[in-house]
């Protein structure tokens, strides 16, 4: 699992690349932390390269969507692949996300 953040038209994109699995959370939390200090730019989850995400993937982006949205700014979701897509609408998380 990879992650790249940049920041594009004045929010912060992270670029997921890999398999969010539980193996991968904890490296991924930590890579993704920047997301969670940031404290005036609305935030996006590129996932166009994400192949599969666990549970513990889950918590981590709900933990960048808790962070944000106690600072008043948004988490968008881009490019979910049908079967993380799947996994959203069934935990509820494409009601919590702004999902493009």
């Amino acid at each position: 699992m990879t992650t790249r953040i940049e920041e594009i038209e004045g929010k912060l994109v992270a670029f997921l690349d890999g398999e969010l699995d539980t193996a991968a959370a904890q490296d991924t939390e930590l890579a993704l932390q920047p997301l969670k200090d940031c404290n005036d730019k609305d935030i996006v989850l590129d996932c166009t390269n994400l192949k599969y995400i666990a549970s513990s993937g889950m918590r981590v982006f709900f933990g960048i969507l808790k962070c944000a949205k106690a600072k008043g700014h948004t988490v968008e979701v881009l490019h979910l692949n049908d079967g993380i897509a799947n996994v959203f609408k069934m935990t509820g998380f494409d009601k919590m996300f702004v999902i493009k």
